[in-house]
């Protein structure tokens, strides 16, 4: 990883986050609501108003992550997620306009696996996955030692992969919980912490809907790490032996010996990980 330093933004429906990185380290730190509302421009504005503090002399680049349909070459992001004005805003051309540095896009799933692979529990390892367990199952695939986003920004759609009856995303994320027993993912985690027994069955089946997504993720792109982020794999305890249970079933017995599956604890993450945009595009 290069010594320049770089801001990473993190755009969300409620707020949008940036920060300046030196040295693989996270030095300052901006914060702003968003006019979720607003109109294209009223958004714009609210992520100028936190890159621009950060700005110094030694900023070579820009990188962002933005939870939306991305055409990554062009930096055109498209019906970015509780952003109604967003349907179709050219972020690269408008950023390098301003700043006149080198700005890089893509979606917060690959930001995510990015700042795992630069600045987590991914470092180590050239082939990873960075799964977010959450309201959906999105991920980002580390392939070769780089991000690998795919023709369209679409490669780690792995929730989307059919499953039963729906998909992967709906038995592996949280909308499992909502679906199938009317119950929020962050409820259940309270009960289970207190020891509830239903709590735990439930978590124990919804871990073996994880495994099989796993060996779905396996068959397709062989990491030797997963790196789970979100809401939910805080969970991990509660699922990763029903998980492992169900993954023992796979074809291949030296990825069984070899997978390494962590939680994340990355702090700042989704910063890091669009500031790690830049990185990447200058791993030769």
């Amino acid at each position: 990883m290069s010594a320049d330093a770089v801001i990473g933004v993190d755009l969300g429906g409620t707020n949008v986050r940036a920060g300046r990185v030196e040295a693989g380290r996270l030095v300052e730190l901006r914060s702003a609501k968003v006019h979720s509302r607003g109109g294209e421009q009223d958004v714009l504005e609210d992520m100028f108003g936190v890159i621009d503090p950060l700005l110094t002399k030694k900023v070579a680049g820009i990188g962002a992550g933005v939870p939306s349909v991305i055409d990554v070459k062009a930096g055109i992001v498209y019906d970015v997620q509780n952003i109604r004005s967003w349907k179709r805003v050219p972020l690269k051309a408008t950023l390098e306009e301003r700043y006149h540095l080198p700005v890089y896009i893509n979606n917060d799933a690959n930001c995510f696996a990015a700042g795992e692979k630069y600045f987590g529990k991914a470092k180590p390892y050239d082939q990873a996955v960075g799964l977010i367990m959450g309201t959906g199952l999105g991920a980002g695939v580390i392939a070769n030692g780089r991000l690998f986003s795919g023709a369209n920004c679409g490669a780690g759609e792995f929730g989307m992969l059919p499953y039963r009856d729906r998909n992967f995303e709906a038995y592996a994320s949280g909308q499992f919980f909502e679906r199938v027993y009317g119950v929020s993912g962050g409820d259940l985690y309270e009960r289970v912490q207190k020891g509830e027994a239903k709590a735990r069955r439930i978590f124990l089946e919804f871990g073996a809907h994880v495994g099989e997504a796993i060996k779905a993720i396996c068959y397709a792109v062989d990491p030797e790490i997963i790196v789970l982020g979100g809401s939910v794999s805080r969970a991990f305890r509660f699922f990763r032996a029903a998980m492992w249970e169900r993954f023992r079933t796979f074809a291949y017995s030296i990825t069984k010996e070899r997978l390494k599956i962590e939680v994340s604890d990355t702090e700042n993450v989704a910063i890091l990980g669009a500031a790690a945009l830049y990185y990447d595009a200058r791993v030769e």
